[in-house]
């Protein structure tokens, strides 16, 4: 049944499960606790303290060293949270002491003295960058636009710190006498068009050489040159000139493309006609080389029969020539009139039906048709000349 229940015996219980004058105790007042640590916070500050009997006792002593310990415990915590840090992984940490190199800490957690010790912790892994554009004057004394961009770490954090005041800065003004040095010693055409890569090739050499005999502790990564221009009063010139430069190497290609199809040509035309004139030499000297061998060879022979001979080639030149021709003439000895009929216009219509028929092979047939007559004229002159000598 609950405290507070009508009929129950709320006089001697309440709700912490005590009794009035009971042996067993309830929770302590929370008046009282208040009461108790304001007491010993005011003795702390130098308050009176009450006594039991309701009086005050003075604490102005006890007061004073209370301040002093609380003053001491708050610079002693200010302390260890400015002394103790952690260094990351990708950190460093250069210690000097009384402005002299202590040490260079790695990752890790570890503490320092100050005012005794200073400390610097910088990123010496993380690449950093910055951005810079100026005028320049080339070679050919032409002012160009150059902006770029470099790339840098730092090293060696010692250096960095000790050795260069305001690192950053000298690393400025050295990537400046750097490009200024390398564009100064290049064309204007080398620095617009193709020659940007050499140039930051050049100018991160020259600008880390700089940076060494500073002992700066940075070592520079990269050096990128963006597109450069010219100053704006003389772009539209340049744009020109630029326009001009392209019409040329343009034209350039198209008469480099004529001569690499005309020449080819030219040299295959030129080699086929000396293979002509080769094979020609080599057909006369074959012809005039079997016409001697075939002179040489019948001069013998006529040496052996010379009658013979000459009325053998008398007959076989009668029959080339007239092989070739439609028209024969036939005559007898003097004192005869006899007279020979060859019907050579029903050779040659044979001849010429023949051919029709075949053909491509027409000419070869009308030769072969007319060197049958000429053959068979051959023979009636033999028998013709042999008759008359038998009649003498």
């Amino acid at each position: 049944m609950a405290w507070n229940e009508p009929g129950g015996n709320s006089n001697n219980q309440d709700p912490w499960g005590g009794r009035k004058g009971g042996g067993r105790q309830g929770p302590p007042d929370l008046d009282e606790a208040f009461r108790k640590l304001q007491e010993s916070l005011g003795g702390m500050f130098g308050g009176k303290k009450r006594n039991s009997s309701g009086g005050s006792s003075g604490g102005s002593k006890g007061g004073g060293f209370g301040m002093l310990a609380i003053a001491l415990l708050v610079l002693l915590a200010a302390w260890l949270y400015n002394a103790v840090y952690v260094v990351d992984q990708q950190e460093q940490a250069v210690i000097l002491r009384l402005g002299k190199y202590h040490e260079t800490v790695d990752s890790g957690l570890n503490i320092y003295f100050p005012p005794f010790d200073t400390k610097y912790q910088e990123n010496v892994t993380r690449e950093r960058a910055y951005s810079k554009q100026g005028a320049m004057l080339t070679q050919d004394e032409n002012i160009v636009e150059v902006p770029l961009t470099v790339q840098y770490r730092i090293s060696n954090l010692r250096n960095f710190v000790i050795n260069v005041d305001q690192p950053e800065i000298s690393l400025e003004h050295a990537t400046d006498s750097a490009l200024r040095h390398v564009v100064g010693s290049s064309t204007m055409d080398q620095v617009l068009t193709e020659g940007r890569e050499a140039i930051a090739a050049q100018v991160r050499e020259r600008l880390q050489r700089f940076l060494d005999n500073y002992q700066a502790g940075i070592t520079v990564t990269q050096v990128n040159i963006q597109s450069a221009s010219a100053p704006r009063e003389v772009q539209e010139a340049f744009d020109d000139v630029i326009r001009a430069r392209e019409d040329e190497q343009r034209e350039r290609n198209q008469a480099e493309t004529y001569a690499n199809g005309v020449i080819p040509e030219a040299r295959g035309q030129a080699q086929r006609l000396l293979e002509e004139a080769n094979g020609y030499r080599d057909e006369v000297v074959a012809r005039a080389t079997g016409e001697s061998d075939r002179f040489t060879a019948l001069l013998a022979e006529y040496q052996k029969a010379p009658d013979v001979t000459r009325e053998r080639l008398y007959l076989t030149t009668m029959q080339e020539m007239m092989s070739n021709t439609s028209k024969v003439l036939v005559t007898g000895d003097k004192g005869q009139n006899n007279l020979l009929y060859l019907p050579l216009d029903k050779m040659i219509e044979g001849g010429r039906n023949q051919g029709s028929a075949t053909g491509n092979s027409s000419t070869s047939s009308s030769n072969s048709s007319s060197s049958d007559a000429g053959s068979r004229l051959a023979r009636e002159l033999e028998q013709r000349d042999l008759r008359s000598r038998e009649s003498r």
